[in-house]
């Protein structure tokens, strides 16, 4: 009987932690970015970071990331291990490639969303601020 108790309680405990896992992305509907201030940069996506250096888009984008982000990839872009670590993507174009595709697509596997598409419920000024800001959060490696 202590056998079956034990192994119920570990069972149980084991569900509440998954619940908790697979609650953690919680909602993830992008939310509005307030880019005034910022040129537009036209409909049709730009191949690199048109903000990059540009302080009132790493301005917007810290809030943005905040709003948007850290929920799944951690204040200061630093993750707990939910979603990557973004302060680890490459500076640069070859980190503006992988930006770009990824706010594009989200990101689903076996059917499950791990991140929604953020385009376009976010405009590419507010996701290149973003991307702004999180070039100044980069780490090597």
């Amino acid at each position: 009987m202590k056998k079956y108790m034990v192994g119920s309680a570990a069972a149980f405990v084991g569900m509440v932690a998954m619940v908790g896992v697979a609650a953690a992305h919680g909602n993830v509907t992008p939310q509005a970015v307030d880019t005034t201030g910022l040129p537009s940069v036209g409909q049709e996506w730009l191949a690199a970071n048109p903000f990059r250096g540009n302080t009132k888009a790493i301005e917007i984008g810290a809030s943005a990331y905040n709003q948007n982000c850290a929920r799944c990839h951690g204040l200061e872009a630093i993750s707990g291990g939910i979603a990557p670590d973004l302060r680890f993507l490459p500076v640069g174009d070859d980190g503006d490639e992988w930006f770009k595709y990824r706010v594009q697509n989200g990101s689903v596997r076996d059917g499950r969303v791990y991140m929604p598409k953020m385009y376009p419920i976010l405009s590419q000024e507010a996701l290149w601020s973003i991307r702004s800001w999180l070039e100044t959060m980069h780490v090597e490696q």
